[in-house]
């Protein structure tokens, strides 16, 4: 079984009839959600989800899961996602999949926010494999990259997608910047939000109700890590 296919299951099992839970974005969390739908079709349970892009929307309905909004005001049960980086201190970068701001509202609104990562995700600094996405308003790109450049930034691109020219809008209508910075901690993500124009970014933390699922490369075993 491959290893996100194991990680996947684990974490389906969480799931409880009744349940109001957040869905990731991206292949991690698109494994989840069929394996949740599994348990739909055989167990005859009722979960309602609320989605974080129209990928994981739709995937959700074919399986007969119900999708509910968050203008309900819903305090979700939890929810899942995966994470491009994970640090020592439990700080995370997200956003590859280009749904960073609500995944970080649906993680907000969460009693418990759980993440799902291979080995390989684990990091000892942030920004040792990707670049940091941050959401901005279009027509902010100018002041917000001269900004960022005095923060420290050392590459800025903005994310293209496949197969049409220019640059890449999330669902919100927004550009996502990729950003190399030397280094990413908390305070520069604070630094950032400050930034007129900024909608949102990419760095995760201070999530005290986060509780990661992890499945090693070497032996396929998944573990569910707490704080030290």
């Amino acid at each position: 079984m491959e290893l996100r296919d194991k990680l996947a299951t684990e974490i389906s099992n969480l799931v409880k009839p009744g349940q109001t839970i957040g869905f990731g974005t991206a292949t991690t969390a698109e494994l989840i959600i069929k394996k949740i739908g599994e348990r739909v079709a055989k167990e005859g349970i009722k979960v309602r989800g609320v989605s974080t892009s129209l990928a994981s929307t739709e995937i959700a309905l074919k399986l007969g899961i119900d999708i509910i909004s968050l203008y309900d005001g819903l305090v979700l049960d939890w929810c899942f996602d995966g994470a491009d980086e994970v640090d020592p201190h439990w700080n995370l970068i997200k956003g590859r999949g280009g749904a960073l701001l609500k995944e970080k509202i649906i993680a907000k609104s969460s009693k418990e926010f759980v993440l799902a990562v291979t080995e390989d995700k684990l990091v000892q600094t942030l920004g040792s494999k990707y670049a940091l996405p941050i959401e901005i308003i279009p027509s902010s790109l100018s002041y917000v990259s001269a900004e960022l450049l005095k923060l420290g930034v050392k590459e800025i691109t903005k994310r293209t997608g496949s197969n049409f020219y220019g640059p890449l809008f999330s669902e919100s209508g927004n550009l996502i910047l990729d950003c190399t910075f030397p280094k990413l901690d908390v305070d520069l993500g604070n630094k950032i939000k400050l930034i007129t124009g900024v909608v949102e970014h990419g760095l995760f933390s201070g999530f005290s109700n986060m509780r990661i699922f992890c499945c090693s490369n070497k032996d396929g075993e998944v573990s569910s890590l707490v704080r030290a």
